[in-house]
């Protein structure tokens, strides 16, 4: 059911259940996926609401007035209420009417305002907001990002991809990333043999913590500010989450069907996608239920025939327990190793992030 939920969708179900917890409620009831949208607070139904001027604070207060706080011992798996329910129907229902293959917090909200008589439709009546002006204002800036994504990229073409991956090249866009100070040689070395013709997949090899991460969004920013060849120019590197790809596959095939999608995608984009993938061994027996293939062999095919590019993180020592113990999947890597940065670096580092903390 969670899958086509963006990021940040099914962040706010989670801080629905954490919010149903702090009150001491076993049910996830309407008020708390408001809740939930709030406390997320990037999405676009939460700067709805921000405009509106509900906060957090005024609606845990109004929640708390409206059906008190439980008494009673919080269960690990919560059940939603009949009414929570029909809103995430309705959320998948107003995704159909505007045409998304996505469920995103807009949608979360729409629902919450379209059931109008649960638990969150009067907390904001009693905050004197009016329903009719959320959804007037959320459907209004919906047409605006609409028009904005369309204008810039048109309709997504990797739904899969956006639901279990984060594009660090539209982050490094936003500005959501932080500055990568020095490591200028490894990201050189992986552009290097991104642009190769074979053997074009960068292993980052090293201890944990020492920023293989950043250098993956290194290279984001520099395609985003045209600092690399050609063949990089109109590249897209996405990391994708694959702890998110086998959860909640309980089912044989389930996992399998999920990467074919994401295979399909990356496919289908003809090239543009450079997928990032942090802990390169977890690769190695994913999603390996009993009599299933796991991660590893259905990327194999694709890294072969030069179908799909990909940048791998891990430590070296994961590296030769995992991968180098699979000769074909070895091969298609070029380690690339990532030391610690000296004392100088680390100063220059904390020098480059100190606005960012200042500000924070």
């Amino acid at each position: 059911m969670w899958e086509p939920f963006t990021e940040r969708a099914r962040r706010s179900i989670v801080l629905a259940q954490e919010e149903a917890q702090r009150l001491g409620n076993n049910y996830i009831g309407t008020e708390h996926i408001l809740l939930g949208i709030i406390s997320e607070g990037e999405s676009l139904a939460a700067k709805v609401l921000e405009t509106l001027g509900v906060n957090l604070a005024k609606v845990r207060a109004e929640v708390e007035a409206i059906v008190g706080r439980g008494g009673q011992t919080v269960q690990q798996e919560m059940v939603f209420t009949p009414r929570a329910k029909r809103v995430i129907e309705l959320a998948f229902e107003e995704a159909r009417q505007l045409n998304h293959n996505y469920i995103g917090t807009e949608h979360l909200m729409l629902g919450l305002i379209r059931e109008g008589e649960g638990v969150a439709a009067r907390v904001l009546t009693n905050l004197g907001v009016d329903p009719a002006k959320v959804r007037v204002q959320t459907t209004s800036l919906l047409g605006a990002e609409t028009q904005t994504q369309t204008a810039s990229k048109g309709k997504s073409k990797t739904p899969t991809l956006d639901a279990y991956g984060r594009d660090l090249t539209q982050l490094a866009r936003e500005g959501k990333l932080d500055p990568v100070i020095g490591r200028n040689t490894e990201i050189e070395r992986v552009v290097q043999i991104l642009s190769r013709r074979t053997k074009n997949n960068p292993a980052l090899i090293g201890e944990p913590g020492v920023g293989k991460t950043a250098i993956a969004e290194g290279l984001a920013q520099r395609v985003i500010n045209g600092d690399v060849p050609e063949l990089l120019r109109d590249k897209r590197v996405i990391t994708l989450d694959l702890a998110g790809l086998v959860a909640g596959t309980k089912y044989r095939g389930e996992f399998e069907e999920r990467m074919k999608r994401v295979m399909d995608e990356i496919r289908g984009a003809s090239g543009e996608i450079i997928l990032f993938i942090d802990e390169l061994h977890t690769l190695v027996g994913a999603g390996a239920a009993e009599g299933a293939i796991d991660a590893s062999n259905i990327i194999k095919p694709a890294l072969a025939r030069g179908e799909l590019q990909c940048i791998g993180a891990t430590t070296l020592n994961e590296f030769r327990k995992h991968i180098e113990k699979d000769s074909a999947l070895e091969r298609r890597f070029q380690p690339v190793m990532v030391g610690e940065p000296t004392v100088e670096e680390t100063i220059e580092i904390l020098k480059g992030l100190r606005d960012r903390y200042e500000a924070h």
